[in-house]
Parts: C-alpha cells; structure tokens; sequence
C-alpha cells in the first residue's frame, strides 16, 4: 500500500494568540495524522522571542521563528485572537504571510486571524468571515472583502476563514475532510468528541448571545423568561402584559434595546432550542415543534429552513450520522 505524501501545516501564532485558534485545528490534523500515518505535519511558528509566544490565556507556546525564505508548504493557518488584529501594524509580518501564502497550496484563518490575511491583501474581493462579533468591524475596515456574519467557515478559491475559536475545529475538520476524506474526518471528530460537521452555512453563534440585552430591568427580567417558556404563547400581547407596558411602547423599547422585534427575537430563541432537540435526537418533528411553540411541524420547517439554510431533517441526519 503507497505511503501516503505528508502535508506541511505553518500554523501561525503571534504573540496574544486566542489557544484554541491553534491548538484546536493542531488536535484535528494530530487524530487525522494517527488515522493516515504521515498524512500531517503540523509546525507552530511565530515572530518569537526565545522560542515561545504567550497566548491570551497567558500560557506559553513552543512555536519556531518563521522560516525565511517561506518554504513551499500545503496549508497555512493563521490563528486569531487579540494578538492577530494587533499584527496588521506589523508590515515585516504582513509581507512574510503574503510570501508565505504565494507557497502554499490554500491559505487559512481561525476567528481573527482573517485580520492578518484582510490587512495582507489575501482577503481582497473575496468571500470571508470571522468571530460574529468583528464581523462588522472587518467589513467596515477592509471594504472590499464580502465579509458573512453567519457561517461557521467560508471557502472561496484555496483561501478559507472559520468563525470565532472552536469553529477552527469544523474548518479542520473540512480541511481532513477534503485532503483525506470523510471517513478519516469523521473518525478524527470521533477521537475529539465533537461534531464531524456544522456546515458551513449554519448560524455560527446562539441566538441568546447575539441578542443585545436590553437596558431596562424589566425587559431584560423578560428575556430570561422567555428563554424558559419557549413552548407557551408568546405574542407581543401576551409579552407587553408581562413586561406591564401598553403593547406599542413594548414592542418600540424591545426593538430599540434588543436590536429586533419581538416576533424575531422569539423565533430565534425557538429555532435554537429545536436545534438543540435534534441534535439530542427528538422522536419526531412534531415533538420538536410542540416543545418549542411552533404551531406544527410545517411552520417549524419552513422558519429552520429560512434562518440556517437546511431543513431539521436534514439537519439531524448530520448530526445522527457524526454521534
């Protein structure tokens, strides 16, 4: 049986590096590597000082100085975290990605790390994303990146840009999936534990942590209340009376203070808890939709396809098939 060729993985780490932006996809190409011997090799590097960068956690990391010239290489991984949007200040760093990348055969960020490839050009007139909450910060800074809020991890051309942190661990495991196959993919994801895929259209953040929280007492007394009565009616009517506000000055201050309407905000909490059945294996559609306030199976479809992009059957056979 052929041995199988050995990809080179340059895992950057600058200083203030987010831990599991590096060590999250380094596990993944580490349980990929112990399934196909030789299929990865995985090298830390960074702009170091005595060998080692300090990580956001304050823990130390082992990462070699970066190889000059920038050998030819299979992937390079550019972590994120404070440390990365602080390196777009760094023209000697932004000139060795731009080397380095030229030598690669795809080039890839985790969370803030898509900084570092924006601030180097990589990202120009391309499709990309990031933690959901620098989303509009990148696109605002780099106007000519298609910056999408939503996905876990976005593939355009062989440049690819995950999520906030542990969706470094889907876009590797999209990686193994690619080089090595679904099987070895799913192998790796059952070694970690976790999912073999969230794809890469699905809503990469809770909708309960996205929400704003609404400055009064009152309302926000009123978002803890929903969440746990998700199955009751939960109409403005229903919801004013609750927050003893007539029912146009709630629905004004909760779409003022939370970001969007009542309506909406409800549905997102209801599609996150149906989500949360299906993975968990609910019995039926039905089940999930009476538990979580649909008005039957059909309405609960037609919102989960709406919002993620992917029918609940759909999405519970992927996560049937990964348990």
């Amino acid at each position: 049986m052929p041995v199988p060729r050995t990809r080179q993985i340059l895992v950057l780490a600058v200083e203030d590096c987010q831990s599991l932006d590096v060590l999250g996809p380094v596990e993944v190409f580490h349980y990929a590597s112990l399934e196909v011997p030789g299929a990865y090799q995985v090298d830390v590097i960074g702009p170091t000082k005595g060998g080692t960068v300090t990580m956001e956690s304050g823990l130390s990391l082992g990462a070699a100085p970066l190889p000059e010239p920038p050998p030819r290489h299979d992937t390079l991984l550019v972590a994120g975290g404070s440390g990365a949007r602080a390196a777009v200040d760094n023209p000697a760093l932004l000139d060795w990605v731009r080397r380095a990348s030229r030598r690669a055969r795809r080039t890839v960020s985790v969370c803030t790390g898509a900084y570092v490839l924006a601030a180097a050009g990589l990202l120009d007139d391309r499709r990309a994303t990031t933690h959901w909450a620098h989303c509009d910060d990148l696109a605002r800074t780099y106007r000519s990146i298609q910056v999408e809020s939503d996905p876990v991890f976005v593939q355009d051309g062989d440049v690819w840009t995950s999520a906030g942190i542990t969706a470094g661990i889907d876009l590797a495991l999209a990686l193994v999936e690619e080089d090595l196959g679904p099987s070895v993919a799913l192998a790796a994801a059952r070694e970690l534990v976790v999912f073999l895929k969230r794809p890469g259209g699905q809503s990469q953040f809770s909708s309960a942590l996205s929400a704003q929280q609404a400055a009064r007492p009152e309302l926000r007394d009123l978002q803890a209340w929903i969440a746990g009565h998700l199955d009751e009616e939960l109409t403005v009517p229903v919801l004013a009376e609750r927050a003893l506000m007539s029912e146009r000055s709630f629905a004004r201050a909760f779409h003022r203070e939370v970001g969007q309407t009542p309506a909406a905000y409800v549905e997102a909490l209801r599609i996150e808890r149906a989500r949360n059945l299906l993975e968990d294996g609910a019995p039926s559609l039905e089940a999930v939709a009476q538990a979580t306030g649909f008005a039957s199976a059909e309405v609960l479809r037609r919102a989960f396809q709406r919002r993620l992009g992917v029918s609940p059957a759909e999405y519970r056979e992927r996560f049937r098939l990964s348990a």
